[in-house]
C-alpha cells in the first residue's frame, strides 16, 4: 500500500492514462478525485471501481480551460478534504492539425489548459499540500522531442510543461514537494485512435516492430509509473522527464526497419560520392 491514507486528484481521469492511474493510485491506498470535461458516466464507473477497493472517490466535472472552474474545483477539494498529497496533471486537448493550419482558438485553448491554468492549479494544489511531502506529475509525450505529423500544437504545449516540471522541482524542493514528468510513448488509448485514425492498425503495426520490447503500451504501465513517483520511493527524484515508451526511442524508427542489420550496408565514399579515383 505505496499511497495508504494519500489524497490524489487526476485532471482527465475518466478514460485513458487517467482513469488508470486513479484506479492504480486507489490500489494502492489513495483516496482520488476523479475529474472529468465530459463522460460523467465514464467519471462515475471509474469512481465506483475505486470505492469497491474500499477508497474514496469524488467525482467532479470541470472545464479546466476556465480558471474560474479551476477554483471551484480545487476549493470543493478544500472544503471535502482540507488537504492534497498528489496532483497529477494528465488532462489535454488539442487540434491535430498541420501548423499553417491553426486557427488562434485551436492555439489558445490548449496553451490556456496546458499552460496558463496548469500553473493556476499547481498554485491552489501547493496551497493544499502545505507541511505535506507533496507530488505533482505532469505528462508530456513522445511528440516533445520527436517531430510527429499534425502534432506541432500540442507538443509545444508539452514542451512548456516540461520547462515548467522542472522550474516547479527547483522553487518548490524547500518545501518537500517534488515535481516529475511522464512521458509515455505509444500507448493503447483513446487520444491514439483519435489521432490516427483509420491508419490506427498499420500504425501500431509499424510501432511495434520499431519497439524493442516488441509491442505497444498498455494504460495500466504508465499509472504504475506515477505510482512510483507519488510515493515515498520516489522522495530524492524530482524535475525529471521519465520516458516510458518500451525502448522506442532507443531505435529511428522505419529506419530500423527499411536499413536493418539483415541488408548488406552500402558503404559511403567521397570517391562515390565525387565521382573521383585514386
Amino acid at each position: 500500500m505505496l499511497l495508504e491514507g494519500k489524497k490524489a486528484l487526476i485532471t482527465g481521469s475518466s478514460r485513458g492514462i487517467g482513469r488508470a492511474a486513479a484506479l492504480a493510485f486507489a490500489r494502492e491506498g489513495a483516496d482520488v478525485v476523479v475529474h472529468y470535461r465530459r463522460e460523467r458516466e465514464k467519471a462515475e464507473e471509474v469512481a465506483e471501481q475505486i470505492r469497491r477497493m474500499g477508497r474514496s472517490a469524488l467525482v467532479f466535472k470541470a472545464e479546466l480551460e476556465d480558471p474560474d472552474a479551476v477554483n471551484q474545483l480545487f476549493d470543493s477539494i478544500g472544503e471535502t478534504w482540507q488537504s492534497l498529497d498528489i496532483f497529477m496533471a494528465n488532462a489535454a486537448a488539442s487540434a491535430f492539425k498541420p501548423l499553417l493550419e491553426l486557427k488562434p482558438h485551436h492555439i489558445e485553448r490548449t496553451y490556456r489548459l496546458l499552460v496558463e491554468n496548469f500553473i493556476l492549479s499547481v498554485q491552489r494544489a501547493v496551497s493544499l499540500m502545505e507541511g505535506r511531502p507533496g507530488r505533482i506529475i505532469t505528462i508530456s509525450g513522445h511528440g516533445v522531442d520527436y517531430t510527429l505529423p499534425r502534432y506541432g500544437n500540442i507538443a509545444a504545449a508539452k514542451g512548456a510543461v516540461e520547462t515548467l516540471t522542472r522550474y516547479l522541482a527547483g522553487e518548490l524542493g524547500e518545501r518537500q514537494i517534488t515535481v516529475n514528468a511522464i512521458a509515455p510513448g505509444v500507448i493503447a488509448t483513446e487520444s491514439e485512435q483519435f489521432y490516427m485514425g483509420d491508419k490506427l492498425k498499420a500504425f501500431d503495426q509499424a510501432c511495434v516492430r520499431a519497439t524493442p520490447l516488441g509491442r505497444v503500451g498498455d494504460p495500466s504501465e504508465v499509472a504504475d509509473v506515477a505510482v512510483f513517483l507519488a510515493s515515498a520511493l520516489s522522495r530524492f527524484i524530482t524535475g525529471q522527464i521519465i520516458t516510458v515508451d518500451g525502448g522506442l526511442t532507443l531505435t529511428s524508427g522505419p529506419f530500423q526497419e527499411i536499413l536493418g542489420t539483415r541488408l548488406r550496408p552500402a558503404i559511403y565514399s567521397q570517391e562515390v560520392h565525387t565521382g573521383e579515383s585514386r
